[in-house]
């Protein structure tokens, strides 16, 4: 009884063998043909750094002194309007100044220049199809950059093109007035500081 069991089992691993091994070999044939077509992108991760650098350097080549500063030390770049009626549609601003600021992977954001009341948010993106590792995303500096190029090239059709929002959909009001306290102190220090070399100019060129 038990020898007739065993040649039983022999002969049912005898079938599945004929019938699993060639399949397991085709799934391993294709396994490896797959990795010779695409093979794997090594990681540098110093990529992301040289690539934030070099958008760091178009910035600062594009926009003006003051604009680069004010980046440089404090994380975003303001931008006045220039629509008689503000933002969008209506006449949000009442003839008043306003502006905008811009932040890297962040809504544009619009406030009225003398009493920062907050206008709007605008989401815009601009991806980078060019990168080959599976992220569309720019460097900070050239997301801001693109920003500040649509903005200052054709402010009406960015604004009209973009996702507009109330303000504090994604950006905290608090950190927004933060932000435009730390402005304004800013070009306070950096008034007296381009004053004083003014100055100091002056009494070397005189003196």
């Amino acid at each position: 009884m038990l020898l007739a069991l065993a040649a039983t089992a022999l002969v049912a691993v005898a079938l599945l063998s004929d019938l699993i091994i060639p399949r397991l070999e085709d799934a391993w044939s294709r396994h490896r043909a797959r990795r010779r077509r695409a093979p794997a992108l090594l990681f540098d991760p110093g990529r992301e750094r040289r690539a934030e650098q070099r958008a760091r350097d178009l910035l600062r080549s594009c926009v003006n002194e003051e604009e680069w500063a004010m980046y440089r030390d404090l994380g975003f770049i303001r931008v006045w309007g220039t629509q008689a009626t503000g933002p969008g549609d209506g006449d949000a601003t009442a003839g008043a100044p306003y502006g905008y600021l811009i932040y890297p992977h962040r809504p544009i954001v619009a406030y009225l220049a003398q009493t920062h009341r907050l206008l709007s948010e605008y989401c815009v993106n601009f991806p980078d199809d060019s990168r080959p590792y599976g992220s569309a995303r720019l460097p900070d500096s050239d997301d801001v950059l693109a920003k500040w190029m649509a903005l200052t090239g054709d402010e009406r059709r960015l604004i009209a093109s973009a996702n507009m929002h109330l303000p504090g959909r994604q950006i905290d009001p608090a950190q927004i007035a933060r932000d435009l306290w730390r402005l304004s102190q800013w070009e306070r220090a950096r008034m007296r500081s381009l004053a004083e070399r003014s100055a100091s100019g002056h009494v070397d060129a005189t003196g």
